[in-house]
């Protein structure tokens, strides 16, 4: 860890030889399979399907954020990705703003929550801090029950998809699907960006040793504050698409098994990795979509699926093919 936490390695270790836009040979190729698979996606599984699973991927990068790369265990995530669909809905449907503003709406509240409660929280460490937003969050979840503008335990249903810039509708699912996997990437490409920017370095460096890190003089709380406000923002993203995507924002979006969700995503995919997150969402969203039928039994898998992997593959699914072929994913 020391050549990440040394003031002269922390910079450079942003420009370690890196390819184009900043991705390993091994991402590269993993980005490129990423990207054909989007492409040809629709053509082979139903585009509601593939838009679910990409709303969770973002949602999962998004905690991979905060919890890969800076070492904060939050459980209170779903506060964001709910809000976010409880005002990208009521943005698209009230106001009848078209479904870039509202998905961005969402993301600027979802944001501003994380300000305030990441203030809150960065101010303790471990098992205080997951506590104390998983407390933030069920605040929320209690505010979305009684606030008129969320319908209640009713939500808010019939939420318009509109047209994309007031000019390409997105009714069908095959055009929606595109602006999905459009934020997809966007999203994806941006975190990608943090993780490997000077920026991200330090977070690495905070992450492995907080007090070496103040020694050199950077300000770790405020690195961490900007890391969760960004994490609450993409996660925001992820909940506002979702929201328009299925045309209801719901309860089920902001309570704390949502959070848990998206621990294991992250968990079974890689912790600490850029395409773990995407690959832990398309395992889960995939169980629960071809499992439905078990009922309860869904429920139990996963947990299975969670113990065998904290206990033989800690690395999570790409972390271990990583690991076997040397590379860094």
């Amino acid at each position: 860890m020391a050549s990440e936490t040394t003031a002269d390695a922390i910079v450079p270790a942003a420009r370690d030889g890196r390819g184009i836009w900043g991705f390993t040979r091994p991402q590269l190729v993993a980005l490129l399979v990423l990207a054909a698979m989007l492409v040809a996606g629709p053509y082979f599984l139903y585009p509601v399907f593939l838009m679910k699973l990409l709303c969770f991927a973002l949602f999962a990068c998004a905690f991979n954020l905060l919890i890969g790369y800076v070492g904060l265990l939050s459980f209170g995530h779903a506060a964001y990705f709910g809000m976010g669909g409880y005002i990208a809905g009521h943005v698209a449907k009230v106001w009848g703003f078209t479904p870039e503003v509202a998905v961005l709406a969402g993301a600027v509240v979802a944001g501003l929550q994380g300000w305030v409660f990441g203030w809150i929280a960065i101010r303790r460490a471990g098992i205080y801090f997951a506590m104390i937003t998983l407390a933030l969050a069920q605040m929320i979840y209690f505010f979305c029950v009684q606030a008129p503008f969320t319908g209640g335990e009713d939500g808010i249903q019939a939420i318009p998809r509109g047209s994309f810039l007031g000019s390409m509708g997105l009714s069908s699912d095959w055009s929606m699907y595109w602006f999905v996997a459009g934020i997809f990437m966007i999203g994806f490409l941006l975190i990608h960006r943090i993780i490997h920017s000077p920026y991200g370095q330090v977070l690495k460096a905070i992450r492995e040793n907080e007090p070496r890190a103040i020694s050199l003089g950077y300000r770790t709380e405020d690195y961490k504050l900007v890391a969760f406000i960004l994490s609450a923002t993409l996660a925001g993203v992820a909940g506002g698409t979702k929201a328009l995507v299925f045309g209801i924002a719901t309860l089920t979006d902001v309570h704390w098994a949502m959070s848990g969700e998206v621990v294991l995503m992250t968990l079974v995919g890689g912790l600490g990795t850029v395409f773990g997150p995407v690959v832990g969402a398309a395992v889960i969203v995939t169980m629960q979509n071809y499992l439905a039928e078990m009922g309860a039994w869904v429920t139990v898998i996963q947990g299975g699926i969670f113990v065998a992997c904290v206990l033989a593959f800690r690395r999570g699914i790409v972390g271990e093919i990583a690991n076997l072929l040397r590379v860094r994913l």
